[in-house]
């Protein structure tokens, strides 16, 4: 260790560089490393997580296509599971929603609450929630029961025991507090802060016993089963059909397994591999756990390759020294060790480096990721290992040319010369160097494909104006007059519009009802589902939506209120109409009420650029549209705002004032794709910086070791630029084979990546040449700068030295 010590200390430089590239390469594996355990520990706390399943639910076209895929069921399916899955151990459900919750004698406090789930008295034999107080057996037992979550408990009562205290929600219902459990873990796909009974649903007043076991529609209930050690879950999924064709009613002449379907989904891929019409919370994506692990092993790989590279380089010169400790009986193994402990020694160094630099990254990957990780996630068994796995691994492959190849051979040959001249083909060095850029070319690439993707998405033309939409979110509750509620925001000063309806562009289409139209002589259901969107009056003036043919809904036409329908471009299409003007005037028929189409609108985005434009119905809904939209005119925004605040309190003064800005949800919806450009420059500029590092040591080293030709050079006339040149074109080779490598590895990934797009960018050929042309420009000056220093040199210098 001593003679190692000594021999990194004589050639500080070149040390230096090593322990930089290789601290970088480290810190990037460790804090991606935390990243990912993370992601792959999802409902892992769960003490039954290998035997937990989630049913979801697939609606299916009349053509037999999915047309929704659900990570929630209907309430009527719970008595025909318990009746025809008994084999299951356990079968719970949890049913979201949010609300306004104060205590009775504090009204003054109330809180818009959002992570509430009804839930079966048997959650907690199927999910380990840690119950801090209360019955388990009980908690959940009774209707109008509540277990909270210890940070609600202080939150609501402080100091006081809450157990038997009473929170009112919905600013009607008395709940009793039952329990208090501590707060789900990070790592799940759902987070609850209140679990109130699921028997509670039975009272008439909130859904009704008899109403939720007839109720095949309203899917949003989230339904896991517990199933014993082993089973095999094909066999649960063979029975579903039979099951479907006995217990679901006949519709639009199709049996139940005819426009349904029942999946099982194993409880730890929910969040990695589960991307359904509706989940609980949004999830990961094992893609992106894919991608990171690549980049962290290449970008390892590339600070490893750095170490060998110089390795390689300085083992001709250090050929002598090999060859004299043979001959005063040094045995080969003795030799390896040497070599391997420089080696580990290195990584020792920027491992501690690298530890160090984890510890002050991690609070800006959490603001990033927004997650909580922590250092001790470095210290657990696993990561333990893995993390003296890459010590050894990077220590053995960075020290393994020298180690392994120039021990072999005999001393006689060493010290004739024989070897450090076969050596200095650089052929490995060559192959090392293609190997870095390679990896640098394909993150350039991938870099310029996501930011293009990006841009396309952030600036293409979404058929409606999101600009200065400001939304809010009202409850349902009929004692809020929300017409007098609209009228009264559309006088205030600074508000050109406001418009009702179910959902909002940004959101999801996920409501559909059965639609007929005329074929032939009669009424035929048709072959694809038309989403359905309940609007009012003043949605497409709001939006500024243009109409293909036809008008929009008039209050000059009472029956614009019962009996019409506004169609978009794809439904229009999808139904088989020739043209949109053919459309207007046909009957249509949409959840069993009979109009007429009025007009259609030109397709617009009202999803993301993730899913297609679908067949969407709009149509006049007093009692569905919760959603207001409210166009703003350029100016005091702050002011506006204030006054839509105290309209909202005269109006809904149960619920706490919130609001968000359409354009802000808006690009929120490319939220990952943002951070993954982020990151992808940021690991395509640290690759790039490796190579380079080890791009300048190679230049240093080589310049070095061709010191004497060029000062003979020099003296014999040859110019600084043609030194140069000479100098820079060995390493100029390897980098453009780089390209050629990468392009197409390049093209691939990105190819499979953008299909996760219904809307996309093309891949163009200039691309590819651009990230060479940067690839070779930056190893360019790494190496000229080295180059230039060489050739200028007094040539007297470099020649007296004999």
């Amino acid at each position: 260790m001593k003679i190692a010590f000594r021999n990194l200390i004589k050639q500080k430089g070149f040390t230096f560089i090593n322990i930089a590239g290789l601290a970088i390469g480290l810190t990037c594996f460790l804090l991606i490393g935390l990243y990912i355990k993370d992601e792959l520990s999802y409902d892992r706390f769960n003490k039954n997580a290998d035997r937990i399943y989630r049913v979801s639910r697939i609606f299916k076209s009349n053509d037999g296509t999915v047309s929704l895929h659900l990570g929630h069921v209907a309430p009527a399916f719970m008595q025909h599971f318990q009746t025809d899955f008994t084999e299951a151990e356990q079968i719970t459900r949890l049913y979201g929603l949010n609300s306004v919750i104060y205590r009775p004698e504090n009204i003054e406090k109330k809180y818009q609450e959002q992570r509430m789930y009804f839930a079966d008295a048997n959650l907690l034999k199927v999910f380990s929630i840690n119950l801090l107080s209360g019955n388990a057996d009980k908690v959940l037992a009774n209707p109008f029961t509540v277990a909270i979550a210890k940070p609600i408990a202080e939150k609501y009562f402080g100091k006081e025991d809450p157990i038997g205290k009473l929170l009112k929600i919905e600013g009607k219902y008395d709940f009793t507090v039952s329990g208090v459990f501590e707060p789900l873990p990070t790592q799940s796909h759902f987070h609850a802060d209140f679990l109130m009974a699921m028997s509670t649903l039975n009272d008439k007043r909130l859904y009704g016993k008899e109403e939720m076991n007839n109720d095949w529609g309203g899917n949003n209930f989230a339904t896991y089963f517990l199933l014993p050690k082993g089973y095999d879950i094909a066999s649960f999924e063979k029975r579903t059909k039979s099951f479907l064709d006995q217990h679901l009613p006949v519709y639009d002449g199709r049996k139940g397994s005819e426009y349904s379907d029942l999946k099982f989904q194993k409880l730890t891929d929910i969040h990695l591999y589960s991307h359904l019409d509706s989940e609980h919370e949004a999830n990961g994506n094992i893609k992106y756990v894919y991608t990171f692990s690549a980049i962290a092993f290449f970008i390892l790989l590339i600070a490893c390759i750095n170490y060998m590279n110089l390795a390689t380089a300085r083992s001709a010169s250090r050929a002598k020294e090999v060859g004299l400790r043979k001959v005063v009986g040094a045995v080969r193994a003795q030799l390896i060790a040497q070599f391997l402990s420089e080696s580990l020694l290195v990584t020792l160094f920027a491992l501690t480096i690298a530890l160090v630099s984890t510890v002050l990254l991690i609070p800006v990957l959490n603001d990033f990721t927004e997650k909580n990780l922590t250092f001790n996630g470095l210290f657990d068994f696993e990561f333990l290992t893995l993390i003296i796995g890459i010590i050894f691994f990077t220590g053995v492959l960075a020290g393994s040319y020298p180690a392994f190849f120039l021990t072999a051979f005999q001393p006689v040959e060493v010290l004739k010369g024989k070897i450090k001249n076969a050596m200095r083909n650089g052929r490995l060095r060559e192959a090392l160097v293609v190997i870095q850029f390679s990896i640098a070319c394909i993150l350039i690439i991938s870099t310029g494909v996501v930011y293009k993707q990006l841009s396309f998405m952030l600036n293409q033309d979404t058929g409606y104006k999101k600009d200065q939409v400001l939304l809010m979110r009202v409850g349902n509750s009929n004692a809020i007059d929300f017409e007098s509620f609209k009228q009264e925001l559309k006088r205030q000063a600074g508000v050109t519009n406001v418009s009702q309806s179910s959902r909002t562009p940004t959101g999801r289409l996920l409501d559909s009802q059965g639609a007929r139209v005329t074929k032939g002589d009669s009424l035929a259901p048709t072959s694809t589902e038309i989403k359905a969107l309940a609007v009012d009056h003043d949605y497409l003036q709001t939006y500024q939506i243009p109409l293909a043919a036809g008008r929009d809904f008039s209050r000059a036409f009472k029956s614009d209120d019962s009996t019409a329908y506004i169609l978009n471009e794809a439904a229009v299409k999808s139904i088989g109409w020739k043209s949109s003007s053919d459309a207007i005037n046909e009957i249509f028929v949409y959840g069993g009420k009979r109009g007429r189409v009025i007009g259609v609108v030109k397709d617009y985005h009202f999803e993301s650029l993730h899913q297609k434009i679908v067949p969407m119905v709009m149509f006049i809904n007093n009692s569905r549209r919760n959603w207001f939209s409210v166009k703003l005119s350029a100016g005091d925004f702050q002011s506006t705002i204030a006054g839509i605040e105290k309209t909202w309190k005269t109006y809904v003064p149960d619920t706490p004032f919130s609001y968000q800005f359409l354009d802000e949800r808006f690009n929120n919806q490319y939220k990952a794709e943002q951070k993954q450009r982020t990151l992808f420059v940021i690991f395509a500029g640290l690759s790039i910086f490796i190579s380079c590092l080890g791009l300048f040591a190679l230049a240093a080293f080589m310049a070095e070791q061709r010191r004497k030709e060029i000062g003979v050079r020099k003296v014999l006339g040859a110019s600084v630029g043609s030194i140069t040149s000479l100098l820079s074109k060995d390493f100029i080779k390897p980098v453009m084979v780089s390209i050629f490598i990468a392009s197409p590895i390049a093209w691939y990934a990105m190819t499979s990546w953008l299909t996760d797009f219904a809307y996309k960018v093309e891949i163009e050929w200039w691309i590819f040449p651009a990230a060479g042309a940067m690839a070779i420009v930056i190893a360019m000056i790494t190496v000229c700068y080295q180059a230039v220093s060489a050739a200028l040199m007094n040539p007297v210098k470099s020649l007296k030295s004999e």
